[in-house]
């Protein structure tokens, strides 16, 4: 079984500002790897390609996105639910706790900016994954990717509208709102994975991130 990084969290402040914690990520995670894990075993006995390459990034990302927030729904005691499809934002509070918002929940994949297709002021949680190989592998690059989904990342915090870069371009598919990256310095990391960062290890970017386990 799949297992997140028991060593990637981090900033357990941010999440509690929040009235999460990091056993209700903890368990979302595990809970989004076995889901996608059960999906490609009964696609692979029905000789399919796993989920991964049977449906577009975008869809992927969409697909991971709500089973992520259902799992962190049903961990939360009872404080979260899901909202309804294609409503804002994914979560609500139920109400039990005052210390509980409703929150949005974005994907992105690798290093790209989570978007959306409005820019809305709020809470927001935003995980970025990766894909690696059956083996839980993963190397840099496009040519590299693999098959297996694992979330790299998590991040929280509160966005306003001019954390977002809104994008109208002719022939698009519509508005896009992307985080931008002030939005992007103001969203906590809570969780990441080294082993799977999709960054150079020489890098700035990821001796940041290094930083955060120091």
């Amino acid at each position: 079984m799949r297992e997140p990084a028991s060593n990637g969290f981090v900033n357990s402040s941010a999440l509690e500002r929040i009235g999460l914690s990091h056993d209700i990520l903890q368990e979302a995670i595990r809970d989004t790897y076995q889901l996608l894990d059960q999906i490609d075993a009964t696609l692979e006995i029905a000789g399919v390609f796993p989920l991964s390459q049977t449906v577009e990034l975008a869809n992927l990302s969409s697909m991971i996105g709500n089973i992520f927030a259902s799992a962190i729904a049903k961990h939360s005691k009872n404080l979260l639910r899901r909202n309804g499809p294609h409503k804002y934002p994914d979560l609500l509070t139920t109400g039990i706790s005052l210390q509980v918002p409703n929150m949005e929940l974005k994907m992105a994949l690798e290093t790209n900016k989570p978007k959306g297709h409005l820019a809305k002021e709020g809470h927001y949680l935003t995980c970025r994954y990766v894909l690696c190989q059956s083996d839980g592998s993963f190397k840099i690059g496009k040519e590299n990717r693999g098959i297996k989904p694992y979330i790299w990342e998590v991040r929280c915090g509160y966005l306003l509208r001019e954390h977002f870069n809104i994008s109208n371009t002719e022939g698009d598919s519509g508005k896009t709102a992307v985080v931008n990256a002030a939005g992007m310095e103001i969203l906590e990391i809570v969780y990441c994975d080294l082993e799977r960062a999709p960054l150079s290890h020489r890098g700035k970017a990821y001796q940041r991130y290094q930083k955060l386990f120091e």
